[in-house]
């Protein structure tokens, strides 16, 4: 054979000996992808409808829409949230611009609401299957292929809520995140191993040596990139510099300790992040200064420090060895230059000084206060001040979860060995995921891919203990078509099978059930919700806004100038995007957890208003205090609707005084004739949440009920019990309407005269859409003259053209009582809207 044809020899060997790997990993992605598709039937409603599985994930499809509507140009400032101020979106472009060009080629241009609408759905399905890829490749160079099979095969079925972000449906960045980050880790892990084996020097940059060089930067380019790729679908990114950066010190430490040059991780890691910081240019904001939450100078700031700590670890380190300095000192120098470095920032710029010291906290910490209340903000091992293993057994399960605490043992022990590279990255990448899930549980999402590579780790070592790589050479010499397999099995021995057995009943079949189980929709939203969504949109005044425009930012210090027929949608934060994108409508706070209100740290704050004040407010004035002081324009309220479901009355709604940091009282033990039950007091009951939802707005004088869903089976049978038995009172033991929409109105006066001093009352029926009745009363003394007046909210002649078209509403006229008489009395709409009096 001449020397000609060695290369392609060897090029058609490889791919020989690779395609058997590469039809497995194509084999196990497709299974994760089926996975991912069980929740078809829930997200593709029989009537046409598509519901996406989370709230972001409505939100992306309306940055999506707002998208292809005005392509290429994207919205950064969404004045339609957060009524009246607006919010920045933080979310990268890169996701939606992946739907969106995606939805453009397979639309050929014109893509309908449909198919725009299916590709979002199937869009974190693909991108979860096509992560077995980065993570078989992480396996194969941490422990061969057998350990890359096998972390594909546990991160196809991962659990938990890798697979709940990658479901169908759950349109979502965060499943982007770990595809990019793992592509990220791999490549750049690939670059450092072939550097490293090419013993690269700075001088072969210098003396343009190619074959050093040219395979370590392609790598280090495409680590770049996917660090970039990153970064355009998460801000926080910097997260994984971080890793990259512990990395880089603990391996300068180490090399310089077995006395070996740094040079090839300093040319990787310089090269890596100029790559990045020149892609992240483009998006940068410079209005919006440091904030590591948009994209802004602190991004390419952050890329810039990388390349110089690279540059200044390698230079630490060559003059080492130029001046033949003990190794032990290398990390005391290290340290000293890195608080110079900090000391320097302080005295430069304190703002990004507090932004460096501060950051981890934000995801190392675990939260306190209303924050806490966040589901995916809470740290994975509490609940409450309570610890627990409960949640990460279920995002990784058991043996999973101690496997990859083994794993990270097992490549600890390696360092006092001389330890790979790979394998002190894998470490340290694993160990400050294992500390973000301490500090919040969503970024389990990435721990899962630890989780997966960690345990294939432990597994290809125990294969390795019953000499599995000779069985895989014998498989290769002696089975060449499927008549050798029999011939095959005789070198099989039993340790070896019962390692295999091992390896799938503690590993690999938990993940799997527990990834059928798991795969599911969550229901979100759920169809009260949805059809109170689209009653709002199709029943409620136009708010005067462009849906689908994209709307400049005001100037800094300014409000956003909206038209006076704008208006707000109060209810709790978790379905804010529901009323924006399904219902078209503002809402006052969202799942950015704007508009919440509150207190910030401590109860000596003031009580910003927002929807946690308002709903806890104890008295209908002072929740009407809250809702107008959520406008600074003294002529508008803050909203105009109130949205309210079972959930908000009930399971979250001691989350909201979290938030106001006044959190007692709510709930009191009570006997009920054999034990102590803690249960909702007087103050939960007082709360403006359940003078809404249980009592349907009973009494109130500005708030109406104008529209309720169908009822469910809930808990609210057993909260109108304690009600009911607290004080004395009699109201219906009934599921009501699930959602439950309030119009904030001026009321109409009524006004009369009876006998001085005398006790008058006003009541009447209402009648909702659904069928059902409940009374609605007020009772007031006359004054000294024997006037007396009531505010009343519903009008009893309908609704009027261009204001809200309820169909909830009296069933008859008001009737006022006092003494022996009784007196009707009919109310128009423009009365109600305007505040006007009626006179009996």
């Amino acid at each position: 054979m001449n020397s000609e044809s060695r290369p392609a020899t060897t090029l058609k060997s490889k791919i020989k000996s690779s395609l058997p790997y590469t039809l497995a990993v194509a084999i196990i992605g497709f299974v994760s992808l089926w996975i991912r598709m069980r929740t078809y039937d829930s997200v593709f409603l029989s009537n046409g409808f598509v519901r996406f599985l989370t709230n972001d994930a409505w939100y992306h499809m309306r940055t999506l829409n707002v998208l292809l509507e005005n392509y290429p140009h994207r919205m950064f400032f969404n004045p339609m949230t957060n009524y009246p101020n607006g919010s920045y979106i933080h979310f990268g472009p890169l996701y939606d611009q992946m739907m969106a060009i995606t939805s453009l080629i397979l639309g050929m241009g014109n893509p309908g609401q449909h198919l725009v609408d299916t590709v979002g759905a199937c869009f974190p399905a693909v991108l979860g299957a096509l992560t077995v890829i980065p993570v078989y490749y992480i396996g194969k160079y941490l422990g061969g292929r057998k350990t890359g099979i096998l972390a594909a095969i546990l991160i196809a079925f991962a659990p938990g809520q890798f697979l709940q972000r990658s479901l169908l449906g759950f349109t979502d960045h965060h499943v982007a995140e770990s595809l990019f980050s793992t592509l990220f880790i791999m490549f750049f892990m690939l670059a450092i191993i072939t550097a490293k084996k090419k013993n690269l020097r700075f001088e072969d940059v210098l003396n343009k040596n190619l074959s050093v060089i040219k395979e370590p930067l392609i790598y280090s380019v495409i680590a770049g990139v996917m660090y970039s790729a990153y970064q355009l679908s998460w801000p926080g990114a910097s997260l994984f510099l971080l890793v990259a950066m512990v990395y880089a010190v603990v391996q300068y430490v180490l090399d310089n300790f077995h006395g070996e040059s740094g040079d090839y991780l300093g040319f990787t890691g310089i090269i890596t992040f100029l790559v990045s910081a020149i892609l992240i240019l483009p998006f940068i904001h410079p209005d919006m200064g440091f904030s590591m939450y948009y994209y802004t100078w602190f991004h390419v700031a952050a890329a810039i420090g990388a390349m110089a700590g690279f540059a200044a670890l390698s230079f630490v380190q060559r003059e080492f060895k130029k001046r033949n300095l003990k190794t032990y000192y290398y990390p005391v120098v290290i340290l000293g230059l890195g608080i110079l470095a900090l000391l320097a920032t302080k005295i430069v710029s304190p703002s990004i000084f507090s932004l460096i010291i501060n950051a981890p906290n934000s995801v190392f910490g675990v939260l306190k206060g209303g924050a806490a209340t966040i589901g995916e903000a809470s740290s994975m091992f509490y609940y409450g001040d309570t610890f627990t293993l409960s949640k990460a057994f279920s995002n990784f399960t058991a043996s999973g979860f101690f496997a990859s605490i083994l794993g990270m043992i097992v490549l600890l022990v390696g360092i006092f060995r001389k330890a790979k590279p790979e394998e002190v990255l894998v470490l340290i990448w694993s160990l400050l995921m294992f500390f973000a899930i301490y500090g919040q549980n969503r970024f389990a999402y990435y721990y899962s891919i630890n989780v997966s590579v960690l345990s294939a780790y432990l597994g290809g070592l125990l294969l390795e203990k019953v000499k599995w790589s000779q069985l895989d050479e014998k498989f290769k010499e002696t089975v060449k078509s499927p008549a050798d397999l029999p011939g095959f099995l005789k070198f099989v021995r039993i340790e070896q099978v019962l390692a295999v057995l091992a390896i799938a009943a503690v590993l690999v079949y938990p993940a799997f059930g527990a990834a059928l189980e798991q795969s599911t929709a969550s229901g979100d939203p759920n169809e009260p919700w949805i059809e109170a969504c689209l009653w709002l949109k199709s029943y409620t005044p136009d708010p005067g806004m462009d849906y689908n425009a994209i709307y400049e930012a005001p100037e800094d210090g300014e409000s956003f100038d909206y038209p006076d027929s704008a208006y707000g949608v109060m209810s709790w934060w978790d379905y804010g995007h529901y009323i924006e994108t399904i219902g078209h409508r503002m809402p006052n706070a969202n799942p950015f957890q704007a508009g919440i209100g509150g207190r910030g740290s401590s109860i000596n704050e003031t009580n910003m208003p927002g929807a946690a004040p308002f709903f806890t407010a104890q008295s209908e004035e002072e929740a009407t205090s809250v809702l107008e002081a959520v406008d600074p324009d003294p002529e508008k309220a803050g909203a105009r609707y109130i949205v309210s479901d079972e959930r908000m009355a009930t399971d979250i709604f001691l989350a909201m005084p979290e938030w106001t940091l006044d959190t007692e009282g709510y709930m009191e033990p009570f006997w009920t004739g054999s034990e102590y039950q803690y249960l909702p007091s007087k103050r939960y009951f007082d709360s403006m949440e359940s003078r809404l939802h249980f009592l349907d707005g009973n009494g109130l004088k500005q708030y109406r009920l104008v529209h309720e869903t169908w009822a469910y089976q809930t808990s609210e049978v057993g909260y109108k019990q304690v009600y009911n038995y607290l004080y004395g009172s009699s109201i219906p033991e009934v599921d009501t309407g699930y959602v439950k929409i309030f119009e904030y109105v001026k009321g109409a006066r009524i006004t009369g005269t009876a006998s001085p001093e005398e006790t008058v009352n006003i009541n009447t029926t209402i009648l909702t859409g659904q069928g059902r009745t409940f009374e609605y009363s007020q009772s007031t003394t006359s004054d000294s003259e024997g006037r007396y007046e009531f505010i009343v909210p519903y009008s009893t002649e309908g609704p009027i053209s261009g204001e809200t078209q309820f169909d909830t509403a009296p069933a008859g006229p008001y009737v006022v009582s006092y003494g022996d008489t009784t007196e009707e009395v009919r109310v128009s709409e423009e009365a109600v809207l305007k505040g006007e009096e009626v006179k009996v």
